[in-house]
This record gives C-alpha cells, sequence and structure tokens, in this order.
C-alpha cells in the first residue's frame, strides 16, 4: 500500500496534572503532540504507512518530538531540521463547567519560520497516496501557508487525493491576514474536507441555514447538510465534505457523531454520549485518521467509513494526550455496538 503523507507542526504540550488549574499547579506534563502528528499516529495504529512532514530545532526538544514520532511507527525520514525552537502549548484541562484552556507559545518556532523551497515534494510524494494538512499550518505564518499551498499544488500535480480539516483557531491567526485571505485557496485543491459549523463560517462565511454555531447540548445532524452542499458548491473539487457534530452538555459530557455529504447521499453516523471525558483534545484529529483509513479500506462505503471515523474518535476521548492510542479491533468492537467497556481477559 502506498503512504499516507500528512504535514504540519508538532508541539510539545505542557499541562497541570488532573484538572488542576495553571494557577494551582508547580508540575507541568510533558508530552507531543500536533494535529497532523496526530493523524499520522492514528494511521500508524491501524497499520497505514504514514510519513510525517515538518520542520524541527536541532536541539535536544526537537530530538524528543522526533522520537516520539518514530516509537509510534510514524515515518520521519523527510523532516527537515532549522530554526530556533519548538513550539509549545500549555493545557487547562476543563471539568463539568468549566471548560478548557489552551495558551499557545509557539512564535519563533522552527514551523514558524519555514519557507518554500525547504521541503522537495516530489520526493515527499514519490510512493503517496494521498496528503493531509490542516488550517492550523496556514494561520501560524505566511511562510507555513506557503509551503502548504506549495505541497497541495504538487500533490494536486501528481494525481494524489488531498485531504483537510479545517481547524479554526482564533488565537492563531496573528501575522496580519485573515483566514478568508488564505484558506480558500488551499481548500480549492482539496479531494475531502472535514470541519464543523464553527471552521465553515469563521473560514468562508457558511453556516447551516437553521443553526447558531453557539447551539450548545443541542445538534441536529440533518440541519448541517446546508453546510455541507454549501461547501461543495464554493469548492467543486471536493468530493466529500463532512462535518463533525459535537454536543456539549458540559466539559465532561459530550454527544458526539459526524455527517458526511458525497454529493449524492447526505449520511449521518451514530451519536453516541461520552459521559466521562478523559482528554478531548485531539478529538477531531482522531476522527480525521479514522475517516482515512475508513476511506481508503471500505472505499465504496462511504456509511461505514463515517461510522468508523466516529466511533474512533469517541474512544480518542478516554485517551490521555494528544494521539489516539486505539487499534482496529478496538474501533470495530465499538462499531458493533459493544460499548460495554468490559475486561479483555
Amino acid at each position: 500500500m502506498k503512504k499516507v503523507v500528512t504535514f504540519g507542526e508538532i508541539m510539545l504540550r505542557l499541562a497541570p496534572p488532573g484538572f488542576l488549574r495553571f494557577s494551582q499547579t508547580n508540575t507541568f506534563n510533558a508530552i507531543y503532540g500536533g494535529g497532523e502528528s496526530n493523524v499520522a499516529v492514528s494511521l500508524a495504529n491501524y497499520k497505514i504507512p504514514v510519513d510525517f512532514v515538518t520542520r524541527l530545532p536541532e536541539n535536544d526538544i526537537g530530538a524528543c518530538a522526533l522520537m516520539e514520532m518514530r516509537k509510534r511507527g510514524v515515518g520521519t525520514n523527510n523532516i527537515v531540521f532549522g530554526g530556533e525552537r519548538l513550539g509549545i502549548y500549555f493545557l487547562e484541562t476543563g471539568a463539568v463547567s468549566r471548560g478548557s484552556k489552551v495558551v499557545y507559545d509557539r512564535a519563533h518556532s522552527s514551523m514558524c519560520s519555514i519557507e518554500k523551497g525547504m521541503i522537495d515534494w516530489d520526493k515527499v510524494f514519490a510512493d503517496a497516496q494521498w496528503f493531509h494538512w490542516t488550517g492550523i499550518t496556514p494561520a501560524i505564518s505566511q511562510g507555513a501557508a506557503d509551503v502548504c499551498l506549495e505541497a497541495i499544488q504538487a500533490a494536486n500535480r501528481l494525481g494524489i487525493t488531498v485531504s483537510t480539516d479545517l481547524n479554526y483557531r482564533k488565537k492563531l491567526w496573528k501575522y496580519g491576514k485573515e483566514p478568508g485571505d488564505v484558506m480558500p485557496a488551499l481548500v480549492a485543491g482539496c479531494d475531502i474536507i472535514l470541519g464543523n459549523e464553527e471552521d465553515a463560517e469563521k473560514h468562508f462565511g457558511i453556516h447551516p441555514d437553521t443553526v447558531d454555531v453557539t447551539q450548545g447540548a443541542s445538534v441536529e445532524a440533518a440541519a448541517y447538510k446546508s453546510v455541507c452542499v454549501k461547501m461543495m458548491d464554493r469548492f467543486p473539487r471536493a468530493k466529500k465534505v463532512i462535518t463533525t457534530l459535537r454536543g456539549s452538555i458540559s466539559a465532561s459530557h459530550n454527544s458526539w457523531s459526524g455527517v458526511l455529504y458525497n454529493g449524492q447521499e447526505f449520511l449521518e453516523a451514530p451519536t453516541y454520549q461520552i459521559t466521562h471525558i478523559v482528554d478531548r483534545v485531539g478529538g477531531g484529529d482522531s476522527f480525521m485518521g479514522g475517516l482515512i483509513y475508513g476511506l481508503l479500506h471500505y472505499p465504496e462505503e462511504d456509511q461505514k467509513a463515517l461510522n468508523y471515523a466516529v466511533a474512533a474518535s469517541c474512544l480518542k476521548h478516554t485517551i490521555y494526550g494528544d494521539a489516539n492510542q486505539v487499534t482496529i479491533d478496538e474501533v470495530e468492537k465499538l462499531m458493533s455496538g459493544d460499548a460495554s467497556g468490559r475486561v479483555s481477559r
């Protein structure tokens, strides 16, 4: 099987233990993660050959991030080195009615200062079938946006499937460009588009006809068909548009589902009630990893691919850390209706 390539920034995540607030802690748990690296780890868990492409500093912290990818079975041969530092983000985990909080410290990171020409995309894509990027990468700097476009154009030229998770992050767009200035040209080259209602509205001004994006716990899947249709009209290259559906009852209890529109059918996945969230960071990335796996393994069964993505990301909410650490068997067990959580002996 040809490989999947993901491109983006991996960061050091520093979080107080448990549910402590920043002001309460004297220690931080350190792990590594980022949107595109999280997708790569999911795919490696599913035995899909995958390469993660990024730019790392040549220091011990960059080496630790590299080691994290290698130990998860992710290919790292096309990572380039240079720049000042690895980006950091601080996470305060919320509970019940107190939401989680993220503080970014990623200015002047190696990925922030990346430039066109630093990565040989023809070499990277020599044995690839799929390329994945997210809206986080073009948000961090003009250089990162330029390299992302460079990669998409190379993938399009080589006939490689391109997917994106729109991933709007309002705290990142700080270099003088608005999402609407940058994202349309990038998404125009995509075959598979994933997002949620906020992503579509903030990037492109597209929103559900009858739903407010601040709907809270109530999520009506059918209301999002209009988002999918409008996105496909706006970006005619797209073959599938997928929307994740998260109902936030509290920081500890979410409902979780998704819908897929392929230009003909509007498909809805089962809804899961995740009542004791361990870590919701990376939930969308685990969905994307599951979706890529599903679309590759069930190419004529969009419903099954969607169901796999939702089940995989449901399980991610039980896993501490950024990246999903579940197997195909565990996902398929949940898909079959077995959510008992019984001990496997």
